[in-house]
């Protein structure tokens, strides 16, 4: 259960296969609409994988935005959700976030996920909202940098 940065493309490939079969495969995210201009590794944001064992299985993205760091395209695959990985993928991107110099973090949670970010230390800060077809809700955290 160990997060590592993406820096070389077959990874990123890696990452969006992952993105693709929760996202698009599972809830019906339009292909178009999961990927975008930040799916580079042109320095934009930063990217990373989850590993179960040797398996990359989860992956999520980091960028700031608005003097916030901004979680995204945070995603497990259905058979390994349950062991944890979430909260290695957030607490990796809060990582990177405090390297950034950014001391809060924001996400677009789904609203089905919303306890799961609660337990995080994060808040609830917007009515629902939809997006891709997907009730969400912002939530926001303050982090400190060490």
């Amino acid at each position: 259960m160990e997060p590592k940065r993406i820096t070389m493309e077959h990874h990123l490939s890696v990452a969006f296969h992952i993105r693709k079969e929760v996202f698009v495969e599972e809830q019906g995210v339009a292909l178009e609409d999961e990927f975008d201009e930040f799916d580079t590794l042109d320095g934009q944001c930063e990217h990373i994988l989850v590993y179960y064992g040797e398996k990359a299985v989860g992956t999520g993205r980091i960028r700031v935005v608005d003097g916030f760091g901004k979680l995204e395209r945070i995603c497990i695959l259905k058979q390994y959700r349950k062991f944890g990985l979430g909260k290695v993928i957030i607490k990796a991107l809060e990582e990177i976030s405090e390297q950034m110099g950014v001391s809060q973090v924001k996400l677009h949670g789904q609203t089905q996920a919303e306890g799961f970010y609660l337990k995080l230390g994060y808040r609830t800060s917007s009515n629902i909202f939809m997006e891709d077809g997907i009730p969400h809700i912002l939530m926001v955290k303050n982090i400190t940098n060490e």
